[in-house]
């Protein structure tokens, strides 16, 4: 069944865009991510234009992470305090990236950028996971005792100023760091249309020491907000937002995403880890492909702005 998309001006199989909405929010409830790291480059993959891609799977992350925030929610995984100094500076972030963004695209080297950037940090990061979750693995099974992350553990970032308590997350700490990371997830978001969970929940376990009781909870309200914010700002400058496709993509979203919650709590942490590295490493290397691959169009037209 065809349906023709009026913003990314092409035709589509309704029932295989459904499906790529489910199954990417099935991934989204299972590791508390927003799923825009695998939801933009399949559109992508299927012919959509990178730039209406970043700006229409925002509205699809923020679907998948309202179904899995709201789970969360009610078992009271998520750390209310936490949530809202990450989302200070979340939002400034979001801006920044949307202003970038438009400029990019202004420009003409956005989809050049959102290529590169996933290939560099897809790769990085889902390497670094995999690793991670294939020692962690090694160790279980040859009878070693894995060090476990304890909330209240110190390094350098627990000794800066204007420290808050986080009683759900029960840890005492600087709130510099913690609107820095939601800055910096704001912004690669708005740019590349991630929710970037993939990238905070290693940074909240890791670097701040937050128990993985609350972070992934916590993880998803933030991609709730800035993604949501994120669709407003890209409809309301660049006028990228596909209407209908984001409607298809939120349908299966929705539904994958409660699956996902479900099955990710039957599933050991570092099995996640692992699986979760694998799929982000699998992502990185397919667009490294993408971009060594001869295209059928060596010329393109665009329509620009200004005078001649």
């Amino acid at each position: 069944m065809q349906l023709y998309l009026p913003i990314a001006d092409l035709p589509v199989n309704v029932f295989l865009i459904l499906a790529m909405g489910a199954a990417v929010g099935f991934v989204s409830g299972m590791f508390g991510i927003g799923g825009g790291f695998l939801m933009t480059p399949l559109l992508i993959f299927v012919g959509i234009a990178p730039a209406v891609a970043v700006a229409t799977v925002a509205s699809h992350i923020a679907a998948s992470s309202f179904s899995g925030a709201l789970s969360y929610w009610r078992k009271r995984a998520i750390d209310p305090m936490l949530a809202l100094v990450l989302l200070c500076g979340g939002m400034a972030g979001t801006m920044l990236g949307v202003w970038a963004f438009t400029r990019l695209r202004a420009l003409g080297q956005l989809d050049l950028l959102i290529a590169l950037s996933y290939v560099v940090l897809l790769s990085g990061v889902g390497g670094a996971m995999f690793w991670e979750g294939l020692r962690a693995m090694r160790r279980a099974r040859h009878g070693q005792i894995i060090p476990s992350r304890r909330s209240g553990g110190h390094g350098w970032i627990h000794g800066l100023p204007l420290k808050v308590r986080f009683k759900r997350s029960k840890i005492y700490l600087s709130v510099i760091p913690v609107v820095a990371i939601g800055l910096g997830i704001g912004f690669i978001g708005a740019i590349m249309g991630i929710g970037g969970g993939f990238i905070l929940v290693p940074m909240l376990i890791y670097l701040l020491r937050v128990p993985t009781s609350t972070v992934i909870g916590t993880s998803m309200l933030l991609t709730l907000v800035t993604m949501t914010f994120a669709t407003v700002l890209h409809a309301a400058t660049n006028h990228l937002v596909d209407v209908v496709l984001a409607l298809i993509l939120m349908t299966g979203g929705v539904t994958g995403a409660q699956f996902g919650a479900r099955a990710g709590q039957r599933i050991r942490g570092e099995h996640l880890r692992l699986l979760l590295g694998l799929l982000i490493l699998a992502v990185g290397i397919r667009f490294a492909v993408e971009l060594g691959i001869r295209p059928a169009d060596l010329y393109t037209v665009r329509e620009t702005t200004g005078g001649i």
